[in-house]
């Protein structure tokens, strides 16, 4: 372990301005400094390539972490993806007139999903979902949505919180609050479990459900039939299916994860890897009820810019051409076999879920939230960005995996150790990691 001590530079310097400046400290709980290390988090950066990150004081950090929140499928700054948006700069990213690009993406996603007739573009996960809800209940003409997974910050998703405060504690982010969600907005939006399919008939038996919003798949794999028998109960009580893929599309296919289960809903939106770190997120679904969007008011300046359909085109082109999702696949499997390789050589309880390209770990003991802190610690200590999920990329190769394993198996020793009495306390340089939701003073 190199014995050299994190030191406080620029950018930690910066984001103790930021706290004062900007609500929360930045604009995406997923990457404040606290959900790491806090106050030696680099926090900010200069530059980034492959799947390396140069903060602002210009020291080159590997990224085992979460690669742009899963933005960056080919890697930071691909040369394809960028060099095509450069192109777009020079010729012109906004007019008064529309881009072409937006009616190629549209084809090729089409393409991709023999289900789908129509498509709808925005910018963020948060906006493709706002839409894909409004869409569905302009169609259905009912309210209410029974949802499972991640969906977003936007009123409707937070309206589950309302009742009960801990309703989206199991979907990903516990400690959400509803302040600022209009009240009138209580029970309108019901949470199930993944794979409780018996909750799930219960709800839309009893709540006048018009709308099923899920993610695929997040931590685990969907048993007995779970995805079948959703979209059989959709079809028997004319209710429109989600699929939320913002996260887990192009990670296991080559489209979204339903082709691997061979399960079609009758809307499913796309991001985050789309464009290769460019903002751009879809929404595909079948005619009769995208029609519907020309039936309310779904509309914004910035949809209609260039650059992000652009780098989603050359994105998909460079994706199919050296088959990523295959690659990250297979990379992701390798990591989690290596983690339960390593906690059993050093007797430890791990519980090792989500998909192989998104693969997350946790450490079964009292102390679990300590051990995911001093593992970023140690990391950091040896210029890598890491915590207890990987986001795979392709630029992630064996060597770069086997020199992240060669620092892993010295600090899960170290935990190893701990959970024999050694003090985890006494090893932590600053406060543990935060989990969740906090307001930030």
């Amino acid at each position: 372990m190199v014995k050299n001590k994190i030191k406080q530079g620029t950018g930690q310097l910066l984001y103790k301005k930021a706290k004062k400046i900007i609500p929360g400290g930045n604009m995406l709980l997923s990457k404040r400094p606290e959900m790491f290390l806090p106050e030696l988090w680099p926090s900010y950066y200069r530059k980034t390539k492959g799947c390396y990150v140069w903060d602002m004081d210009n020291t080159r950090f590997l990224d085992m972490s979460i690669m742009g929140i899963g933005t960056n499928i080919l890697g930071y700054s691909n040369k394809d993806v960028d060099d095509a948006v450069r192109n777009v700069v020079k010729s012109g990213n906004m007019s008064t007139l529309n881009c072409p690009e937006e009616v190629y993406l549209a084809e090729k996603l089409i393409n991709l999903h023999k289900w789908a007739d129509m498509a709808k573009f925005a910018r963020s996960g948060g906006e493709a979902n706002a839409m894909a809800i409004r869409i569905a209940r302009a169609s259905s003409g009912k309210d209410n949505v029974a949802i499972c997974g991640y969906h977003g910050w936007h009123d409707w998703y937070l309206a589950s919180n309302i009742n009960d405060k801990n309703n989206l504690t199991e979907h990903l982010l516990p400690n959400l609050e509803s302040n600022g969600v209009p009240k009138v907005l209580k029970n309108t939006i019901f949470p199930f479990r993944y794979n409780d399919y018996e909750a799930l008939y219960e709800i839309v038996k009893n709540k006048n459900i018009g709308t099923i919003k899920m993610e695929v798949l997040r931590n685990e794999e969907p048993k007995d039939g779970f995805l079948q028998k959703v979209r059989k109960l959709a079809d028997e009580k004319n209710i429109i299916l989600i699929f939320d893929e913002c996260t887990s599309g192009f990670r296991q296919t080559f489209g979204g994860l339903h082709k691997h289960y061979n399960v079609e809903p009758d809307i499913a939106m796309f991001g985050k890897a789309l464009g290769n770190g460019y903002a751009i997120t879809s929404v595909i679904g079948k005619k009769e009820i995208m029609k519907n969007a020309q039936s309310t008011f779904i509309s914004s300046t910035f949809w209609t810019e260039r650059i992000g359909p652009t780098a989603a085109i050359k994105t998909l082109e460079v994706m199919k051409k050296i088959k990523s999702w295959k690659k990250i696949t297979n990379t992701g499997l390798k990591l989690k076999k290596e983690w339960d390789k390593l906690a059993s050589k050093n007797n430890l309880k791990i519980k090792i879920s989500g998909l192989a390209a998104l693969a997350s770990f946790s450490i079964d003991s009292k102390n679990s939230n300590k051990y995911k802190t001093y593992i970023t610690q140690e990391m950091l200590k040896n210029r890598i960005l890491a915590s207890n999920s990987v986001y795979v990329c392709t630029e992630h190769s064996n060597e770069i995996i086997d020199k992240y394993l060669f620092y892993l198996e010295k600090i899960f020793k170290t935990i190893g150790e701990c959970e024999e009495g050694r003090d985890i306390d006494k090893l932590l340089i600053k406060d543990q990691c935060h989990v969740g939701f906090r307001r930030l003073n």
